[in-house]
C-alpha cells in the first residue's frame, strides 16, 4: 500500500479488540506516528507487536509540532494521528493538524472505528435521530455559565465528555439550568467496569454525593421537552356560545371554536353536546 499524508486513525476506548485490521495495518505502514501521550500508544504498539517512531501531539506543543509534522508530510512522509483513546480530533487537539493539512493540500485519510460519543449514544435508550456534541465544559466560571445558559431550550440530545473528579459538580451545574432533566451516564465504556446508568440528574446527584464517581465519563442529557399544551375548553366554549348567539349551527360554532384555539373538533362537539 502506498502511504501518504496524514491518517486519522481511532483506537480502542478500551477493549484493545476493537481496533481494526485495517488500523494495525496503518499503524505498521506509516512513516511515523503523532500521538496525545506517547506512553500510552506505546503501551498499545507493543500489544500489536509495531515498533514504529513517534512523536508527541498534544495541547501544549501544538505550534511547534504540528509545522514539524507538514514538512515532513510534503516531504513524503506519511503520519498516523492517534489520541489516548477513541476517534482523534473530537474534542481533541488533533483537529488543528488536520486543519493545517487541508490547509497545506495535504491528504487526509480517516481510519474509522471507536468513538466514546457514538458508543455512548448507541446504548443510551435516548433520541439519537438529532443531538448535539458539547464536549468537555470548560473549568472557568463564566465559560461554563455561558455555555449551560446557550443550551437551556436545546431541544436535541446533548452529549458531553467529564472526569470524575468533576462530574458532581458538573451535576449540579446542569441541573441549575436544566431542571431535573433524564440523563445517562456512560462509564468505562468497553471496560471491565463498564456501566450505563439511565436516571435523572437530581437522582445523580444524589448518587454522587455518596459514593464518589470513578472512570472518564459521558454524560447524555434530554433535550428540552416540548411545552405541554394545556387544553382551553373555557375560552373554547365562550367562542362556540358567542357564534351560536350569531346564529351559527352547531356545527359550525365548533369548527370555528377549534380553528382559533386549535382543540380537536370532535373533543369540542363531544363535549358542548353533553351540556346542551
Amino acid at each position: 500500500m502506498d502511504y501518504s499524508g496524514l491518517y486519522v486513525v481511532a483506537t480502542p476506548i478500551g477493549n484493545l479488540n476493537d481496533l481494526s485490521p485495517r488500523a494495525v495495518e496503518v499503524l505498521s505502514g506509516v512513516s511515523l506516528i503523532a500521538a496525545e501521550d506517547t506512553r500510552n500508544t506505546g503501551k498499545l504498539l507493543n500489544h500489536l507487536g509495531i515498533k514504529k517512531e513517534m512523536i508527541s501531539y498534544h495541547a501544549h506543543n501544538i505550534v511547534e509540532r504540528s509545522g514539524k509534522l507538514i514538512e515532513r508530510m510534503q516531504n513524503g512522509e506519511s503520519v498516523a494521528l492517534v489520541s489516548d483513546a477513541g476517534t482523534p480530533a473530537i474534542s481533541d487537539p488533533g483537529e488543528e493538524l488536520v486543519r493545517i493539512c487541508h490547509e497545506n493540500g495535504i491528504r487526509v485519510t480517516p481510519v474509522s472505528g471507536p468513538s466514546a460519543v457514538i458508543t455512548a449514544l448507541s446504548a443510551s435508550g435516548m433520541p439519537t435521530g438529532r443531538f448535539t456534541f458539547e464536549g468537555f465544559l470548560s473549568t472557568a466560571h463564566n465559560s461554563r455559565k455561558e455555555h449551560l445558559s446557550s443550551l437551556v431550550d436545546e431541544k436535541r440530545t446533548m452529549v458531553f465528555y467529564e472526569a470524575p473528579h468533576r462530574l458532581l459538580k458538573t451535576l449540579k451545574d446542569m441541573a441549575e439550568y436544566f431542571g431535573d432533566r433524564k440523563v445517562v451516564l456512560a462509564r468505562e465504556l468497553s471496560k471491565y467496569y463498564e456501566e450505563i446508568i439511565t436516571t435523572t440528574l437530581f437522582a445523580a446527584i444524589e448518587k454522587y454525593e455518596q459514593k464518589d464517581p470513578l472512570g472518564e465519563f459521558v454524560v447524555i442529557v434530554g433535550g428540552k421537552p416540548e411545552e405541554e399544551i394545556i387544553p382551553d375548553y373555557d375560552t373554547a366554549e365562550q367562542i362556540y356560545n358567542d357564534a351560536l348567539a350569531r346564529g351559527l349551527s352547531r356545527t359550525d360554532a365548533v369548527k370555528e371554536a377549534s380553528k382559533k384555539t386549535g382543540l380537536r373538533k370532535n373533543d369540542l362537539y363531544n363535549r358542548f353536546a353533553n351540556k346542551e
